[in-house]
């Protein structure tokens, strides 16, 4: 079986693309998956590691509205969409997966012309514009959020989840994942996340409130991400007996187990692993992201009452008070813990793996 997996630019769509490979390959074994993603991107890196081939694109999105812009958009466009025809010529896949980001456009692209069955999934509730534009060409679409349904062809449309990481749902024991931290049992613990690379501006309220974080009479498991530990990582606040703050978090299942709270950022990856675990969460959309979907995404869990939701730019004066706040409502923690968790799609890369080999075996 030959498979194409495309997937770039973000963590987000690079590691349900390897969650759902990796369901594949132990379903069938000896199933050759090859992956395309953007030249110079996370992908190039990420992929080999885990151990599956990638092809690059030089290509890159929409970076403004200028002639030149447009005109060197463009030649990279034609430049891909003529790369993924002899890569898909050569490779000979029995279907094509998109699971978003720009580095997937020429290559579904490509094969929908070329006849090859498709799929997209969409992890947002408000799919990316490579999504939306190829929506209506593919001949199947997973999604996790009812929201996104409206922008795509319906008879293509399924409501699945988005894969999450496996060693998440691992056995662990409370005590030792607060012991694995330094921190102490009986303080309400909160876990401050800004994604693997680090979020600017958690870092930066962790920096300048040091008074409050440690007047606030919780302990906090700060992850800095590797982009910013040399600039936040020496500060006083981390230094604080009631903090551990690590440039990059190894045992996620650890802190999510110590948690009581996690502050987050709302990217759907993140969401699904929450709502697996059942977490009471305090989402903070980025404002960096295309077409503001993280807080389309974090409004999708507020109306179920899933889950607290604050603005970036509030963050600086309200956020360590806002925990204090949501952790101190011990009904509302149970009550958003009990309504994402209902949201779970426990089974989900299982399932999408399975639309994937349904698509293989649909052409035979």
């Amino acid at each position: 079986m030959h498979l194409v997996f495309s997937a770039g630019g973000t963590g987000g769509h690079i590691f349900p693309a390897l969650a759902v490979a990796n369901e594949i390959k132990k379903i069938v074994p000896d199933a050759d998956i090859l992956f395309i993603g953007a030249k110079g991107k996370m992908e190039m890196e990420r992929i080999p590691k885990a151990g599956y081939p990638i092809k690059g694109l030089w290509i890159s999105g929409f970076l403004g509205k200028s002639i030149f812009s447009k005109i060197s958009t463009g030649i990279k466009l034609i430049h891909s969409l003529l790369t993924s025809f002899f890569i898909l010529r050569k490779h000979k896949p029995e279907a094509v997966i998109g699971f978003g980001g720009f580095a997937s456009g020429p290559s579904l692209m490509m094969a929908t012309w070329l006849g090859i069955p498709t799929m997209i999934q969409e992890q947002n509730s408000y799919p990316g514009l490579t999504n939306r534009l190829l929506g209506k060409r593919v001949d199947k679409i997973c999604t996790a959020y009812e929201e996104a349904s409206k922008y795509f062809n319906s008879d293509a449309i399924q409501l699945i989840g988005n894969p999450v990481r496996k060693d998440l749902t691992k056995s662990v024991d409370r005590k030792e994942a607060l012991g694995h931290y330094g921190l102490k049992e009986g303080t309400k613990t909160v876990l401050l996340v800004g994604g693997s690379l680090g979020a600017r501006t958690f870092n930066r309220v962790m920096k300048a409130l040091k008074n409050e974080v440690e007047e606030s009479g919780v302990q906090f498991i700060w992850q800095i991400g590797k982009l910013y530990n040399e600039e936040y990582g020496k500060c006083e606040t981390a230094k604080l007996t009631n903090v551990c703050a690590l440039p990059f978090l190894e045992r996620m299942d650890m802190a999510y187990e110590a948690a009581d709270l996690v502050v987050a950022r709302a990217g759907a990856l993140t969401i699904s692993e929450l709502a697996l675990l059942g977490k009471a969460t305090l989402l903070i959309p980025s404002p960096n992201v295309s077409e503001d979907h993280q807080t389309k995404n974090a409004m999708a869990l507020v109306r179920k009452k899933s889950a607290r939701m604050m603005k970036d730019d509030e963050c600086e004066l309200g956020l360590i008070k806002e925990i204090k706040k949501i952790i101190k409502e011990e009904k509302e923690m149970k009550i958003l813990s009990k309504n994402i968790k209902k949201l779970a799609k426990a089974d989900a890369t299982n399932e999408i793996a399975k639309v994937v080999l349904g698509l293989v075996e649909n052409r035979h």
